[in-house]
């Protein structure tokens, strides 16, 4: 899904030095390797990730998203983003309604 994306991001012509990424992981993992694993997925800079924000461990919950290929959940964000907002907005709108005059 993250390489999907950053490809529909390439497509739109979003410079990849707009984008910055947030790590978002159990405190329980390996930290420092899911860092490490989402920097390589993405092929972007040190400089363009943000601090990793840690969920507290709580021992009475039974986490099924553990083990070796545990890598959190990545955080996209465009800088500047308004006009790509508007503009995929607009494509919406328009898919919805070219729908609904169909159905």
């Amino acid at each position: 899904m993250v390489a999907t994306f950053l490809a529909w991001l390439d497509l739109l012509g979003v410079a990849p030095g707009r984008r910055r990424y947030t790590v978002n992981i159990h405190e329980s993992a390996d930290v420092g390797r899911a860092e490490r694993f989402w920097l390589e997925r993405t092929g972007a800079t040190p400089a363009q990730f943000g601090k990793t924000a840690l969920k507290r461990h709580s021992p009475k919950t039974t986490r099924r998203n553990t083990g070796a290929d545990y890598y959190g959940c990545l955080a996209i964000r465009v800088n500047d983003s308004a006009d790509l907002y508007r503009r995929v907005e607009g494509w919406w709108y328009g898919i919805v309604v070219a729908a609904e005059r169909t159905a």
